[in-house]
């Protein structure tokens, strides 16, 4: 997607052929900042304090992290050491593990000599992936908004919520749940983005506010509890959520916040769709309760950093000193609530019929 008219990812290998060049993402909105990534060390550190973030994302990070591994230590325990690093940042995401095994897999099938070679190839590979199968969710996600905006007047634009940040921040380049709506936007199709603030990190508001205004997307920040009032007063004619796990059911596991939309769009008759790519389902996982869910640190809740009004960038305390907190940072939307997944296959139903007849690779897989 465009930054200000020029075209960027996420993360992309540097001009020199080895090292790994990300946005960092704790900077924005405020600047926009290009980090080197240089080890595998400093992968993980890049994952685990969220310089890049968002299960796609994070499962391209973590391939390039391999790679870089491989230019080190080519050996067996090399490889183990690396996955055990990797796999440590990041608890609830399901495409890190994927990734991991991905190359794992890859990587002990070949001599040592033909390791970092390969290893940066499969990378650049799992990069490109990505970038294809959301083009292929915002082809499948396109139509249900072309539907919405043929129920609108002429001139009338389509409403669409979205929560935290699937954009393409979050993945290489695209996103997931903006996938249909910048592609809607290129097309010319009146949209407007209800943006979730999305406490406590504010990645609606720091993240996909930026990179929609970026792109040229007409959108409103709000705060995360105004979804709820909007779609009761007909302002929001579908969600579309990203997902960080999807269980063999077909329950969504997502940034927290995400149920409370959940069962306002059911309560209120607006159409709730979790856009995700094959990666982020796991066969593995019966059900949503099964997910893993992350509970992160206590500062990202009680301290918040912005501009003041002098161009400084601060952060300040918001909770009183002593006060306990609790920073769960995901839930889990039970399939029964979700209106259907945008997949690069196909928007299906939310169930592990619809996943498996769609997917019955990444079952195979997983059963292996």
């Amino acid at each position: 997607m465009k930054v200000d008219g020029k075209h960027y990812r996420s993360i992309w290998l540097d001009a020199d052929g080895w090292s790994v060049c990300a946005i960092d993402q704790r900077r924005l909105p405020h600047e926009f900042v290009l980090a080197k990534i240089t080890t595998c060390e400093e992968a993980a550190d890049a994952i685990r304090n969220m310089l890049v973030r968002g299960a796609p994302l994070i499962g391209a990070t973590a391939a390039f992290g391999m790679a870089l591994a491989m230019r080190d230590d080519r050996s067996d325990p090399g490889i183990d050491r690396a996955y055990d690093m990797l796999i440590a940042t990041r608890p609830t995401a399901i495409n890190l593990k994927w990734a991991l095994d991905t190359m794992s897999a890859m990587l002990r099938r070949l001599a040592p000599s033909e390791r970092r070679d390969a290893a940066y190839a499969r990378a650049v590979d799992i990069a490109g992936e990505d970038v294809t199968i959301n083009q292929g969710i915002a082809a499948h996600g396109l139509a249900l908004i072309e539907a919405a905006a043929a129920q609108k007047k002429p001139g009338e634009v389509v409403n669409v919520l979205t929560h935290c940040n699937a954009g393409w921040l979050a993945t290489v380049d695209w996103g997931t749940a903006t996938a249909p709506i910048y592609l809607a936007h290129d097309r010319g199709i009146p949209i407007h983005v209800w943006v979730d603030e999305t406490r406590p990190r504010n990645q609606g508001a720091s993240l996909t506010a930026w990179e929609l205004g970026h792109h040229g997307v007409s959108h409103t920040v709000i705060p995360d509890n105004t979804g709820g009032h909007l779609m009761q007063h007909g302002m929001v004619d579908l969600a579309i959520v990203g997902t960080d796990r999807v269980a063999a059911n077909g329950d969504v596991c997502n940034k927290i916040g995400t149920y409370l939309k959940a069962l306002a769009a059911h309560d209120n008759g607006v159409p709730f769709y979790v856009a995700l790519p094959s990666p982020t389902i796991d066969f593995a996982v019966a059900d949503g309760r099964q997910i893993p869910i992350e509970q992160r640190s206590a500062q990202e809740v009680t301290e918040m950093t912005g501009r003041t009004a002098d161009g400084r960038i601060e952060t300040v305390r918001v909770v009183p000193p002593g006060s306990p907190v609790a920073n769960y940072g995901f839930d889990v939307t039970p399939a029964r609530l979700v209106s259907g997944l945008i997949t690069e296959r196909g928007v299906l139903q939310a169930d592990g019929a619809a996943l498996l007849a769609a997917f019955p690779e990444r079952a195979k897989q997983t059963n292996n």
